[in-house]
């Protein structure tokens, strides 16, 4: 895509590049020019297309679902609204067979993950030429070299994204187990299981290898989550670009990898939504 004298693994490293802005210790804050620039930026360092998706489709399905709700008629229901009620029902129902406690932000948060997620993951089946030609193409009008400029399309092929927000949803489990249960019962589900006994001295034996233990399976959570997201939309990306690489039958192959991939779209969206509401059940759930 970015010069017809790419090699396959050029072409397949130009298209896993992200458009990074940061701090260079050479170049100062500028965009990264090749793989190692963007490295050489650190951890601050900006993907500006990721960053941009995420927040474009985002803007979306607030503009998609005020506009339903606004709209909304007790008389004959518009298409629109005949997804979005769809939607808030197949939510709101995971929610009650899934969450055991109370709380007004579970059922609005679990709606926008499964939207946020599933728009990012749809990305994926737009061809994966045709956006970055055009960033090049706009790149170019501003005197850059088409080889330099990266444009990555699916914010969840990048680890930082999907890291981020299962980090997000980190943050309320620990805010949920404190809220229910308080610092010492969330101390004390840390230190005093699996392994608890009635005397106090074996119990003491315990805490360190119940602390290491429940330490794990916490941190275990969002790690979990975040890679299991990009992890199948990395994949999923990464066999649209060896399709792209066969040429002039690459849209018959990629209509039939499209149509696989919408299930796994869909599922992962779906996964992402559940984790999530299952781990903050289990964050109030009291034993």
């Amino acid at each position: 895509m970015a010069g017809n004298n790419q090699t396959p693994t050029e072409y397949i490293q130009h298209h896993l590049q992200n458009l990074t802005f940061g701090n260079h210790p050479e170049n100062g804050w500028s965009m990264a020019h090749s793989a190692q620039e963007a490295s050489d930026m650190g951890f601050w360092a900006i993907h500006l297309d990721t960053l941009g998706w995420s927040i474009g489709l985002g803007v979306l399905f607030l503009w998609l679902f005020r506009k339903a709700g606004k709209a909304a008629t007790t008389g004959v229901p518009s298409g629109l609204q005949n997804f979005v009620e769809l939607m808030v029902e197949f939510v709101d129902n995971s929610v009650k067979d899934t969450f055991h406690g109370k709380s007004q932000l579970i059922a609005p948060l679990s709606l926008t993950i499964f939207c946020w997620v599933f728009l990012m993951n749809l990305m994926d089946l737009v061809p994966v030429d045709i956006l970055p030609m055009l960033a090049q193409k706009i790149g170019v009008m501003f005197g850059a070299d088409p080889a330099h400029v990266y444009f990555k399309v699916v914010p969840t092929t990048d680890i930082n994204a999907t890291l981020g927000m299962s980090l997000s949803v980190f943050g309320l489990i620990i805010f949920y187990t404190i809220r229910e249960k308080g610092i010492t019962g969330f101390i004390g589900e840390l230190t005093l299981h699996p392994f608890n006994s009635p005397n106090k001295l074996v119990q003491a034996l315990f805490v360190p290898v119940n602390f290491l233990l429940e330490t794990v399976t916490l941190l275990a959570k969002p790690v979990s989550l975040g890679l299991r997201l990009f992890g199948n939309m990395y994949a999923g990306e990464l066999i649209f670009i060896l399709v792209a690489m066969i040429g002039l039958w690459q849209l018959p192959l990629h209509f039939t990898w499209a149509v696989f991939h919408i299930l796994v779209i869909t599922l992962q969206a779906f996964i992402f939504m559940m984790l999530t509401i299952v781990y903050l059940s289990m964050a109030v759930e009291k034993h």
